[in-house]
């Protein structure tokens, strides 16, 4: 089964292809994207609004390691 939808990988084709012709904006900055991965957060994050078949954001490790250290630290306290 496909993690993507086929829309997905359109708006995410179209994304890339706007930062290299150096017309991709970010968000309220407004200023240019130049990194791959950015790109690809932000054409995953348009397919997503337009309620394409995208899994959720996933947190980040480090995130989630800090999260689980108060709550132990909450728990030792008691």
């Amino acid at each position: 089964m496909a993690k993507y939808s086929k829309e997905a990988g359109k708006k995410v084709e179209k994304t890339m292809h706007e930062m290299h012709e150096g017309k991709l904006k970010s968000g309220k900055s407004k200023k240019k994207v130049t990194n791959p991965k950015q790109a690809v957060a932000i054409g995953l994050s348009e397919a997503r609004k337009e309620g394409a078949k995208v899994p959720k954001k996933s947190t980040s490790k480090s995130a989630a390691k800090k999260s689980s250290k108060t709550t132990t630290k909450k728990a030792s306290k008691k």
